[in-house]
């Protein structure tokens, strides 16, 4: 337990933080655990989703800011599909394809050409929101059918689905990154990207696929964001991007890359998540919300640069 603790500090720490956080709300406003706690839990789902992918872009040393206007568009698109008539898994296919294509630009640009992905990504980013602008003129997608909200199921039923779904998506992919070849040399790529080819791995194409993934894993959290609704909103989840790299920097995951868990990153998204809905009913301003995140992802970037000077 002790070496445990001590290979994953930051992880710890933020769980630590986490639990504290919902202890005081259990002393101080047992309500919170009566429908908040679930909420917010329904609510983060596909940012778990979307964080999952960030955090093998970022341990892969790249960075996504492309991410909520690929969100943006997959989740209009999704909507424009079935309110055509098409079947929810038919939907569900066309719009990862969708968020694979998107991710897929954003490699080839990246990993085949050479260009930053800071750069690349904020191209895109605009292209699809002005894109999306000219195309829907902030009109949401109205009238969709009854199989479209929770996917047909009960809102109760509809819920776990979503939770289900980002806590197996975890599973699946922590596994692969620390048990499959595929992960580990994404972790290889991201400590030295040189010592991983003479290793045998190619970069250029383990950051391709790291983008298609992002994308692929965006497509996927913004279908369970949109289904949660009764109409798909054009202007939702503004600022995306921004909220998940934060989870997954506060999560452990080193911005320099190469060094991270996904457990991490869902502890962050989970934590992130938590302090609005605990600041409300702490009965403290809701404006705070955006400091104290602030404040947890500076302190998160202090310590892992303390970290990486004391190794």
């Amino acid at each position: 337990m002790i070496d445990l603790v001590r290979k994953h500090p930051r992880e710890w720490a933020v769980l630590a933080a986490y639990v504290a956080l919902l202890i005081v709300l259990a002393i101080i406003k047992p309500a919170f655990f009566h429908g908040e706690f679930r909420d917010t839990a329904v609510t983060a789902a596909p940012v778990v989703v979307a964080a999952i992918g960030m955090t093998f872009v970022i341990l892969a040393r790249q960075i996504d800011v492309s991410i909520g206007s690929q969100f943006s568009v997959c989740a209009i698109l999704a909507g424009l599909i079935a309110k055509g008539g098409v079947p929810m898994p038919a939907v569900a296919l066309i719009t990862l394809s969708i968020g694979c294509a998107l991710g897929a630009v954003n490699g080839v640009l990246v990993a085949m050409l050479g260009l930053p992905s800071i750069v690349v990504t904020l191209a895109t980013m605009i292209i699809l929101q002005q894109s999306l602008i000219w195309g829907r003129q902030g009109a949401s997608v109205q009238d969709l059918g009854p199989n479209f909200q929770w996917f047909g199921f009960s809102q109760a039923a509809g819920e776990w689905v979503l939770v289900g779904s980002a806590a197996l998506a975890t599973i699946i992919f922590a596994t692969i990154a620390r048990r499959f070849p595929a992960g580990r040399a994404v972790y290889a790529v991201g400590s030295d990207a040189e010592a991983a080819r003479l290793a045998g791995v190619q970069p250029r194409r383990v950051v391709f696929f790291v983008f298609v993934l992002m994308g692929a894993l965006t497509a996927a959290a913004a279908l369970l964001n949109a289904v949660r609704f009764p109409q798909v909103d054009a202007n939702a989840n503004t600022g995306l991007e921004l909220s998940v790299i934060a989870a997954v920097v506060v999560g452990g995951t080193a911005i320099s890359g190469g060094r991270g868990t996904l457990i991490g990153s869902v502890i962050g998204v989970a934590l992130l998540a938590t302090i609005g809905p605990a600041l409300v009913f702490l009965h403290l301003q809701a404006q705070w919300e955006k400091a104290l995140q602030g404040a947890i992802i500076l302190a998160a970037v202090a310590s892992d640069r303390l970290f990486t000077r004391k190794t």
